[in-house]
């Protein structure tokens, strides 16, 4: 019997309903730093977002993963007792303990078996990778992979002075998202071998200090304000992303594909400028790609799944075309996952 791929069989993207542009985060800042003021324009220049969603202040990153998730399964015509697992693969959580995939699971009434995956930006792309292990060993035969990002919750809006502004800087792209894509086995009865045909993923851990939210965890357990913000070091994060190029990569050698066999190529997406860069290094069409970062902002894990959707749903990707999903995440990690629709 052939192995059982994953087969997608439904995707969904939640946004909160609030809006802020980036003149609205400028002022923002501005006005909680007691003596910085961002220059005029900068947040739009550097990076091509033009504002971000955010999630209002009584919900939480599941209640993002659920709207996702109960709108993929009302999609789909799948009723919650047909799930056979779900995976709450994110950034971002709820609290420390329990696995938030409990509390997703229970504001949608499912009955399965259930547990969260953290990889940063990356954590959707390697849940899938884990959800094609696990429908090609037989375990599960529909999984739920879900993520509630709300990254807006760790921007620092108070800045003391330029230097802190530039740690932080990356945060005021954040935006917030819910996601949600269902899988199901399926032992070769599609034409055109659908489905997950493979992921590789690469990593460069030496560099883990870059990007940080140091609170939450036992290094800083009472999560005080100074470690609760993002920050970063972009240099050092972009040195360790080029030096990871060729690894994931050469997945494709193994498929005997080309980047020109792709019908579509979604990418994590941090700035305009980054997504192109990657672009011209990889040798991706620009035609093949679908720029969301700008009107979105970086919805972190959603950014996938994100860019799948909205081509999907305009036609610029249909069933049986060739996907390719490169995550990028602070770690520092790579990824590629190869899918036919």
């Amino acid at each position: 019997m052939p192995e059982s791929r994953a087969l997608l069989e439904g995707i969904a993207v939640h946004l909160p309903d609030r809006y802020v542009s980036a003149m609205e985060i400028e002022c923002a800042i501005g006005n909680s730093s007691a003596d910085f003021r961002p220059p005029r324009g900068l947040i739009s220049q550097l990076t091509g977002v033009k504002g971000v969603y955010v999630l209002p202040d009584d919900q939480q990153a599941s209640d993002l993963a659920a709207a996702a998730a109960t709108q993929v399964l009302a999609d789909s015509g799948v009723q919650p007792d047909e799930i056979d697992l779900l995976i709450f693969a994110s950034s971002s959580q709820d609290m420390v303990e329990p696995a938030t995939g409990h509390i997703v699971s229970a504001k949608l009434g499912l009955g399965c078996p259930v547990f969260d995956l953290k990889n940063a930006c990356n954590s959707v792309l390697n849940a899938i990778e884990v959800t094609q292990a696990l429908i090609a060993s037989g375990q599960y035969e529909r999984v739920l992979v879900v993520t509630g990002e709300a990254p807006s919750r760790c921007v620092r809006w108070s800045v003391p002075d330029a230097a802190a502004f530039a740690r932080s800087f990356a945060s005021y792209g954040f935006s917030d998202a819910g996601a949600a894509t269902l899988w199901v086995g399926d032992r070769g009865g599609s034409a055109g071998r659908r489905g997950v045909l493979g992921t590789e993923f690469a990593a460069r851990s030496a560099v883990w200090e870059c990007a940080t939210i140091a609170s939450g965890g036992t290094v800083h357990p009472r999560g005080a304000d100074e470690h609760s913000f993002f920050a970063m070091n972009g240099t050092t994060m972009r040195q360790a992303f080029r030096s990871l190029d060729g690894h994931p990569w050469k997945i494709l050698d193994g498929l005997g594909l080309t980047w020109e066999d792709f019908d579509f190529v979604a990418m994590h997406q941090v700035a305009v400028a980054e997504v192109e860069e990657v672009c011209k290094r990889l040798g991706v069409a620009p035609e093949r790609v679908l720029i969301t970062v700008s009107d979105h902002g970086n919805v972190a894990s959603a950014s996938l799944p994100l860019q799948l959707a909205q081509a999907m749903k305009s036609g610029q990707v249909k069933t049986g075309d060739l996907v390719a999903l490169i995550g990028l995440a602070a770690g520092a990690s790579a990824g590629i996952g190869v899918i036919r629709l």
